[in-house]
């Protein structure tokens, strides 16, 4: 089940933040509406973001570091982040942190990656040339380390509704993203609310005896390294 729109994880007030999804075989973009945001659009409708565009939107000194970055992972199908800055709409070079990570189909099998920009306030238009450079790194680290743990709830949030209701990643997601439009609440917050209560339910004796048996006797069901 995979979405041609996806919501992303609305941006925090205190710094702005979008995320993307690319899918490797057809080469596609998707961009959350806080995303379309930061490259100066009103929102992911009026924008259909392609290989392209994305580069169009790169600093000129960074472009080409950009897109030898993008046809690697392409061709790897491996997580990246990057650190370059943009080119808005409105002609404002923007300084990001990017950090992605891939996500899989129904096969198991990379389909793509999927992370978030972090757009650097209070930054200076440098036109000068010289290489980017974080000049604020203790604030990017911190503000990089709250991005983590965001991440993180959602995904044990999505790992419980890939167990319970026996889905893939992209699934999981979906349905997280489906109940939190249709409540109104953020993904984070939704997936907090999920993780904080799920132990209330209590688990089964029965599920939690296979459960044991699972955790010790998972070894061996590991291929061993030719």
């Amino acid at each position: 089940m995979t979405s041609s729109r996806q919501s992303g994880v609305p941006a925090d007030t205190s710094f702005r933040v979008g995320q993307f999804w690319y899918h490797f075989d057809d080469d596609r973009w998707v961009w959350s509406d806080e995303l379309a945001n930061i490259h100066g659009y009103s929102s992911s409708d009026d924008v259909t973001p392609t290989t392209a565009l994305m580069l169009a939107h790169k600093h000129p000194d960074d472009k080409d570091r950009v897109e030898k970055l993008i046809a690697h992972v392409r061709s790897a199908r491996e997580p990246f982040s990057s650190q370059h800055r943009i080119i808005d709409a409105h002609g404002h070079a923007i300084p990001v942190v990017v950090v992605a990570d891939t996500f899989t189909d129904s096969s198991g099998s990379r389909a793509g990656t999927t992370g978030y920009y972090v757009a650097l306030p209070d930054s200076p238009d440098d036109s000068s040339g010289r290489p980017f450079d974080l000049d604020a790194e203790q604030t990017v680290e911190e503000r990089l380390n709250e991005l983590i743990a965001r991440r993180a709830v959602i995904e044990q949030a999505k790992g419980a509704l890939r167990l319970v209701y026996q889905l893939d990643d992209q699934q999981a997601f979906d349905l997280l993203t489906w109940r939190s439009q249709e409540t109104n609440t953020k993904v984070r917050d939704l997936a907090a609310a999920i993780c904080d209560h799920l132990s209330d339910n209590g688990v089964p004796s029965s599920t939690r005896a296979a459960f044991d048996h699972l955790l010790l006797t998972a070894h061996e069901h590991i291929e061993p390294d030719d």
